[in-house]
């Protein structure tokens, strides 16, 4: 009796010590075409999604477009043109530095302003100021622009683009997290003489 006990114990340990099955290459390969058809899927699905939400997105921007202070009006004395910054109020943590956005300030009469985007209205490349010869000028492709932000000569097709501007306590904000584009209104001087703004 005590030997069949101990032959089953021994039985029993060999079956649970038994080496398991080998994988059959047809399985093998079914579980890896599974695994790359998943993960296929989930970077197929990503885009799709974005663009299903981008809308609900975009309304979220637009809530987000805020007022932001370029500082105190007396940074900009009357009758100059000065370069100042503000940071983007749409930006994200991986933006750093690129969402100080520069603009040019130009301080007109005593409530008087304009506000001009930096970038060319031709490709986008930032213009600057020259005060001698009283324009802006883009070093890309030679554009240039009058101090009221009317486009003068090059490639442009329109004047420069300006923010929307108000004073409060003394200080100078624009209405930031909109991107000026061609379908933005021109700058004043250019309602004034739209010719000056077409391309010649």
């Amino acid at each position: 009796m005590p030997e069949q006990i101990f032959d089953q114990q021994s039985t029993g340990d060999h079956a649970a010590t038994s080496p398991p099955k080998p994988i059959s290459r047809r399985n093998m390969l079914m579980v890896l075409g599974i695994g790359i058809n998943a993960v296929a899927a989930t970077l197929f699905s990503v885009p799709i999604i974005g663009y299903i939400f981008a809308p609900a997105r975009q309304r979220e921007m637009r809530a987000d477009l805020a007022w932001v202070s370029l500082g105190q009006i007396t940074q900009f004395p009357e009758g100059e043109t000065r370069l100042a910054t503000y940071r983007n109020p749409l930006v994200r943590p991986s933006d750093g530095d690129t969402a100080n956005i520069p603009c040019w300030v130009r301080h007109i009469s005593a409530d008087k302003w304009q506000v001009f985007a930096i970038n060319c209205t031709h490709l986008g490349c930032p213009v600057r100021w020259f005060p001698q010869s009283g324009l802006f000028m883009c070093p890309c492709h030679g554009g240039a622009y009058y101090a009221d932000g009317a486009r003068a000569s090059g490639p442009p097709p329109r004047g420069l683009f300006e923010y929307d501007y108000k004073v409060e306590n003394n200080e100078l904000w624009i209405k930031a997290g909109q991107v000026p584009t061609l379908a933005s209104p021109p700058s004043q001087a250019c309602a004034d003489q739209p010719k000056m703004c077409e391309c010649a």
